[in-house]
């Protein structure tokens, strides 16, 4: 088994106490549809999670067992929305309400297909609102220093603050990893 080294990264925590005005206009002739997900194959999220989230090492709910992973996933506190292009899965958010009635946004992407569509600032415009829509006293997200470069300036220009930072480490999948989850399923 070849280990892969961890990889240092910071992560940005950031707030918005109050929903956005600023618009996003879904983008003219793509097919789109974004559907509510209830009681997700769990075998679908972690294609999801893999696909979306490979580059930007989206690895913690990749190396969860089935019970770890369905509690999060089909939890009364959690909501998936799925997106789709063309008919084929392309983007996921996630929302956890939290105990402090905050909505953090725990996963928002897309494959790298749907990037330069125009779809990022409608797909996350959606992801607002739908937290906004539990009626939380604020919305949080964090991102990464591993995470897409444009992930941050977008957030902050939707509205969020930031509130914090703090280093990790982040352990990258072996192909060991990814032959247990691929067996998992």
């Amino acid at each position: 088994m070849i280990r892969k080294s961890p990889r240092k990264a910071v992560v940005t925590y950031l707030q918005q106490k109050e929903r956005p005005k600023l618009t996003a206009p879904m983008p003219v002739n793509l097919h789109v549809a974004l559907m509510r997900q209830d009681r997700m194959p769990l075998h679908f999220y972690r294609y999801l999670q893999y696909r979306i989230g490979r580059r930007w090492h989206w690895v913690a709910r990749l190396r969860l067992d089935d019970t770890a992973l369905a509690a999060l996933v089909h939890s009364q506190e959690t909501t998936i929305d799925v997106l789709y292009l063309d008919g084929a899965p392309t983007g996921l958010f996630e929302l956890r309400a939290q105990q402090d009635d905050s909505v953090n946004i725990e996963y928002f992407g897309m494959m790298d297909h749907a990037h330069g569509m125009g779809l990022g600032r409608w797909f996350l415009k959606q992801a607002i609102d739908a937290a906004w829509e539990l009626n939380p006293n604020k919305v949080t997200i964090n991102t990464c220093t591993l995470d897409h470069p444009a992930a941050l300036p977008l957030y902050q220009k939707f509205g969020f603050e930031p509130i914090g930072q703090s280093d990790t480490f982040i352990h990258p999948l072996t192909d060991d990893d990814l032959l247990k989850i691929m067996k998992r399923d």
